[in-house]
């Protein structure tokens, strides 16, 4: 597998910033981004748990950059030129994950443009970042992977709801979507891969004192109010443990 998600990421044009690495360095990796300066949220929770319309009122209050994977993802199977669009697609229509490689170096790099950019908002100044990664880490594996080689997350939003509530949202969205995997096949083969995959990664995280459990079955409005209350005290530095709201 390594082998063969190397020359993927190879042929997706992710291995620009890996050039000064080699394999008889036995040193420490360095994560890419400073966590001090560079805040990243993780922001979880089952498919339609309201995850992408919380971010984007996040980002209004707090200027964040939001980061989808998912929207990365299905940006690069786009792509003109893409030798393993179709790969990625099949990935996604199955309701799988696509290797963590290729997923972790679009983050990345996203965040290295982003960086890049002049920023006036509040919490870019002098190299300083925040970024709301949505649906992101679904894994263990991706999960240690970012913190050892990009940043070290700050904090793990979860939106929690039912499953009924779930399917409801998504085969609604569904009808305007134009999304592959919105369909109720792929959708419970997504609820499935969540249970098994990604709740492991919530308790990972809640080991560490990380993770912010926010009921996501109220109404958008009453959600964000509860996320906004949430990140205004970590931005803070008043939020060292697990919190619910």
């Amino acid at each position: 597998m390594p082998a063969i998600t190397d020359k993927i990421a190879e042929a997706l044009h992710l291995k620009k910033h890996d050039a000064s690495a080699t394999s008889s360095d036995a040193s420490p990796k360095t994560p890419v981004f400073d966590h001090d300066k560079v805040k990243v949220f993780f922001v979880l929770g089952g498919p339609g748990a309201g995850k992408g319309t919380q971010c984007a009122n996040l980002v209004k209050d707090f200027g964040f950059c939001h980061l989808s994977a998912g929207d990365l993802l299905r940006a690069e199977q786009n792509r003109e030129g893409s030798e393993y669009g179709e790969l990625i697609r099949k990935y996604i229509r199955e309701g799988q994950i696509v290797p963590m490689e290729i997923t972790i170096k679009l983050l990345e790099n996203a965040m290295r443009a982003e960086l890049a950019k002049p920023h006036e908002r509040e919490g870019w100044e002098d190299g300083r970042g925040r970024f709301l990664v949505d649906g992101f880490p679904r894994k263990m594996d991706q999960a240690l992977k970012f913190d050892e080689d990009v940043c070290l997350s700050t904090t793990v939003l979860f939106f929690t709801t039912t499953e009924d509530e779930m399917l409801k949202r998504l085969l609604e969205r569904a009808k305007t979507s134009g999304r592959e995997d919105d369909n109720e096949e792929s959708i419970r083969k997504r609820f499935r891969v969540y249970k098994e995959q990604t709740m492991p990664v919530i308790e990972h995280y809640s080991k560490e004192g990380k993770v912010a459990t926010i009921d996501a079955t109220a109404t958008i409005e009453d959600v964000h109010e509860k996320a906004k209350e949430i990140v205004t005290k970590v931005l803070a530095g008043e939020v060292g443990r697990n919190i619910t709201a």
